[in-house]
């Protein structure tokens, strides 16, 4: 007896493959969808988006709070309003921007290099991120 294709019963388990050109383009597109509905919607006036989760419970930013206000002064084309909403997204976008070039282009180098501590890195970042836009000493020059 013939056994038929198991990728017949599930189509899902093979079809969605990680691909990183396919991947990097769709995560532009939902940026850009993010973009245009942030652009359109202005998060500064109250009642458009949900409040944050983490500030509403503790008083404290954190490391996204003032995002959805940053990209929509950077769809605004003012870098300097949206430096003073998160400072942290200004600065990661280009890096951000970077990377997913080198993804698109196809300039990802496979050679053997050392083990990437990049996701230790970040996380580090963004805690250390977190605690200095709450310090009072800074005069919440780096909050929300």
């Amino acid at each position: 007896m013939n056994r038929p294709n198991a990728r017949a019963f599930h189509p899902v388990l093979w079809a969605w493959r990680p691909q990183p050109v396919r991947d990097a383009w769709l995560a532009a597109a939902l940026f850009a969808w993010v973009a245009v509905a942030v652009r359109l919607a202005d998060p500064t006036r109250p009642g458009r988006f949900p409040r944050c989760p983490f500030h509403v419970l503790t008083g404290l930013d954190c490391p996204g709070c003032g995002s959805l206000r940053a990209l929509h002064q950077l769809t605004r084309a003012d870098v300097v309003a949206a430096a003073d909403y998160n400072l942290l997204l200004v600065l990661a976008l280009p890096a951000i921007a970077l990377a997913w070039l080198r993804v698109v282009t196809g300039r990802t180098t496979r050679r053997v290099r050392p083990a990437w501590r990049g996701p230790r890195v970040i996380l580090a970042g963004i805690a250390l991120w977190t605690v200095a836009r709450n310090l009072p000493v800074l005069g919440g020059v780096l909050g929300a």
